[in-house]
């Protein structure tokens, strides 16, 4: 390993967590196809999926830890919305990580996309009125909030997401919670999420160490950062930055499979 493939790694995790900052995402959405295709440019190794999914399960964990720090003041943290997406999401990311040890790369990859897909379509759904509702006001369907808190667990830990990129445009479209609470909440969900995800990714030996902590490093650097400056970011732009990387990353992973 030479200097060339740490700076692409830690640009690849600075860049990655920066950005899940701001929009509230884990940051797989954007990390995982930038590990698949970015090393093979500057004529290094290309990563197995399953190295991928492991890389990436394990710097969500902590790039989530940097982004809901950075939310813990403002009355942005829906409590009950952490506790019951959360405890759902975790059973879901250690059925779905486990279980991916015994699938292939393309089964991976299929996975992925089509998670991705359904993300982009939801978050081109409008979304009137979301932001006009209080903040001490806001309500949700518990049992629906679990039921997809679980279906997005198992499909993220296979990938080794935390599934935050599927749980934003439910928060949004399905549960009608407001962009900046849908921002601050999914980022501790999302952090639940990659406990179970990174434990089940570990017992199956998919982690390669070095590059995890060098993503590790930059994302603790970097997702403090971008949440700060998705504070300060109109939520109209945050959702449109968000609906780009979803479908641009959607399309690229659809060319490869097909």
């Amino acid at each position: 390993m030479d200097l060339t493939f740490l700076f692409v790694i830690f640009l690849i995790g600075f860049i990655g967590s920066y950005i899940s900052g701001m929009v509230g995402i884990g940051g797989s959405i954007i990390k995982y196809p930038m590990l698949l295709y970015i090393p093979p440019l500057f004529g290094l190794a290309a990563f197995s999926a399953h190295e991928v999914t492991g890389i990436s399960a394990v710097q969500v964990f902590f790039a989530t830890i940097g982004g809901v720090w950075a939310y813990r003041k403002g009355g942005y943290l829906n409590k009950p919305l952490i506790i019951y997406m959360g405890s759902a999401i975790l059973i879901g990311s250690l059925i779905g990580s486990y279980g991916s040890r015994f699938m292939t790369e393309g089964g991976i990859n299929l996975v992925y996309g089509v998670l991705a897909l359904i993300a982009a379509v939801m978050m081109f759904v409008p979304k009137k009125g979301l932001d006009d509702i209080l903040l001490d006001q806001v309500k949700f369907n518990k049992w629906l909030a679990a039921f997809f808190a679980l279906i997005v667990g198992i499909g993220a830990g296979i990938v080794g997401a935390a599934g935050a990129f599927l749980l934003v445009p439910i928060m949004l479209v399905v549960l009608k919670i407001p962009t900046r609470m849908t921002i601050a909440t999914s980022l501790a969900i999302t952090f639940i999420s990659s406990i179970g995800s990174t434990a089940g990714k570990l017992a199956t030996g998919q982690v390669d160490y070095i590059p995890a902590a060098i993503m590790i490093i930059a994302s603790l650097i970097a997702s403090p950062l971008g949440a700060a400056a998705g504070k300060r970011v109109n939520t109209k732009i945050l959702q449109v930055i968000l609906s780009v990387l979803i479908l641009a990353t959607s399309i690229k992973i659809w060319m490869d499979i097909l």
